[in-house]
Formats: structure tokens, sequence, C-alpha cells
């Protein structure tokens, strides 16, 4: 160990990783779904174009995205996390996983990108909701 090697503070006993916490799971969410609406929104053409989508298909999702991310943004960033919104936010990933393979189904002419892309973003959305009903499972029994 060098003298200038940052000291490490031993974690709290007990404290859970930030992924395995109810703000966690939402503040990760609200990140990847925002970053993910500013790429549809900045790059809807070539983004349309990789996917077989129309522009305004692309930055109509975007700008559903950066807002919907806003919203679970400010939820997490609540001092009291109300249950009633954690538990919409778990249901609205849950249909967006639904709505996702549907359309995915519907789509006339997807590329080979854009049927990789939809049910690869659809897990990655439904790793969400899973991680936040566990949370807030966790958090239920811990309280009770």
């Amino acid at each position: 160990m060098s003298a200038h090697a940052p000291a490490r503070t031993p974690a709290r006993p007990g404290a859970a990783s930030p992924l395995r916490t109810v703000r966690g799971a939402l503040a990760l969410d609200a990140l990847v779904t925002g970053g993910n609406g500013l790429a549809y929104l900045a790059f809807s053409g070539p983004l349309g174009e990789l996917f077989g989508a129309a522009r305004t298909t692309v930055a109509g999702t975007g700008l559903f995205l950066f807002g919907y991310a806003l919203a679970v943004g400010a939820l997490a960033a609540r001092r009291r996390l109300p249950v009633p919104g954690v538990r919409a936010v778990i249901g609205l990933n849950l249909a967006w996983v639904v709505l996702s393979l549907v359309a995915l189904e519907l789509w006339p002419a997807p590329t080979t990108a854009g049927s990789v892309w939809i049910p690869a973003q659809a897990a990655v959305v439904a790793l969400f909701a899973v991680l936040q009903f566990t949370a807030l499972r966790r958090r239920a029994r811990a309280k009770g």
C-alpha cells in the first residue's frame, strides 16, 4: 500500500448496496432511462435507420422516456418514498416490457438491430422492475 493510497472506510455493518435499496433502484432506472431518452432525441434519424423505425417514432419515444426518467428521478429524490409511487413505477416498467414485445410483433419491418434492441431493452426494464420490487419487499420486511 503506498503512502498516497486513499484510506478505505469499512462498510457499515448491514449497509445495503445502493441497488438493493428502493432509492438506488429508482435512481438507476432514472439514469439509464434518461440517457436512453436523450440518445433517442439527439440521434432519432440515425437510430431510426438503424432500427427500421420512423424518425418521429424514435424522437417521440425519446421524449416520453426522458419525461418518465425525470418523474422517476423526482420520486427517487423524495425524502420519503411513497410506496404507491414506487409500485406505479414497477407497474409501468412491466407494462413497457409487455408493450415492447407486442410492438416487436406488430412492427412491419424492423432491421436486425431493431429485432435485437427491443427485447434487450425490455430485459433491462424488466430487471429494473425486479430490483425495485425486491428492494420494496426487503424494506417492508425490515420495517415489519
